[in-house]
């Protein structure tokens, strides 16, 4: 399944159950992913991992 259809899938789903206060919670927790992930192998991970 492509990235897009699954974006479009959660969209309809937010839509159609009307659960748009998922969408703040889901990009948070995606963007502390990505925190996590880009910052692994830097100089910087050692202060990202104490902030959890």
């Amino acid at each position: 399944m492509a990235k897009t259809q699954v974006l479009a899938e959660f969209w309809e789903f937010l839509r159609f159950n009307k659960k748009y206060w998922l969408l703040p919670i889901v990009i948070v927790l995606v963007l502390a992913g990505l925190l996590i992930v880009l910052a692994q192998g830097s100089a910087v991970a050692p202060f990202i991992y104490t902030l959890f």
